[in-house]
Order: structure tokens, then sequence, then C-alpha cells
């Protein structure tokens, strides 16, 4: 018997690459969905050497409640960016911070790089080669230790819930 993680070892992104093929051929004909199905089954088939283990998510409400959090923050941030670029006398404070990590799966890691770097106004610059430090660089800054502790509430304890980690 065929089990079908084994032909399908990421089925979510099989979907997408079949909707992305769908969309880009900008038709729904039986050929398109054949060559479409086909690269949807191949292409995770031939890149899951180069895939990173996923960790489950533990708590998928968790997950939804975090990214309509995160979609209020980049709407925020870009007023707040706006306002900061936009003064006339120019009292931007920016600051690398170094903050510390508590996760220590590589996803969540990245989930928390990738949320920072999408806020306008912050970027994760660099990881630590320990993988227990993240460098940040911010537009504006008032107080690194408030930075941090504003990253770790809302950002860092939701992603540990979420992926109980």
């Amino acid at each position: 018997m065929i089990r079908p993680r084994k032909w399908l070892p990421m089925p979510l992104l099989s979907v997408l690459l079949l909707i992305v093929w769908l969309l880009l051929m900008n038709g729904v004909a039986l050929g398109h969905w054949l060559l479409g199905g086909f690269l949807a089954i191949v292409i995770p088939l031939i890149t899951k050497p180069f895939w990173e283990a996923q960790p489950r998510i533990k708590k998928p409400w968790l997950m939804v409640r975090y990214f309509f959090r995160v979609l209020l923050d980049i709407v925020v941030a870009n007023l707040e960016a706006s306002k900061v670029i936009l003064d006339p006398r120019g009292r931007a404070r920016p600051a690398f911070i170094e903050y510390p990590l508590e996760l220590q799966e590589n996803f969540a890691i990245t989930m928390l790089a990738s949320t920072i770097t999408l806020t306008p106004g912050t970027v994760s610059a660099h990881l630590r080669m320990d993988g227990k430090t993240l460098l940040i660089h911010a537009l504006d800054v008032g107080d690194i230790d408030d930075m941090k502790c504003h990253i770790h509430e809302r950002y860092e304890r939701p992603l540990k819930e979420i992926f109980e980690c």
C-alpha cells in the first residue's frame, strides 16, 4: 500500500503550487490541472532533502490570533515609522538591540525574525551562530529594555505557546 506522505511529503505546499500554477496559467483547462498537479507532486519530492523538519502547531487558534496581532502591529508601525520619517526635526533614535532568545526551534526563531522584519521600523539583522541572540535594528528606540520586553510579550511568548517549545 502506498502511503500518501511518501509521494506527497508537504501537502500544503503542493496545494499552494497547484493554485499558483492555475493562477499563472489564467485558466482551469484539464491540461493546466494535469501539469499543475504533476508539478505540485514532483517539486516537493525533489526539494524535500533541503527542507528542515517543521514543528507541529500545537495551538492553531493562537496562530490565528498571532496573525491578526501582527497585522495590526504592521499597520500601527507604518503610521509610527511615517511620523518619524516625516518629522522635520529629525528626532529618530536608531539603535541596534541584542535580543536574547528563549525560543529554541529554528522554525519558531525564523517566525520571530520574520515578524520583526515585517514590522516597519525594525529589521532582524543577524542571528548569532549559537542561536541564542538576535540582532535587531530599530528606527526609533526610546528605551532598549522596553523594546526587548515588547518583543518578548507581543511575539516571542505567543510563538512559544503556539509551538510549545
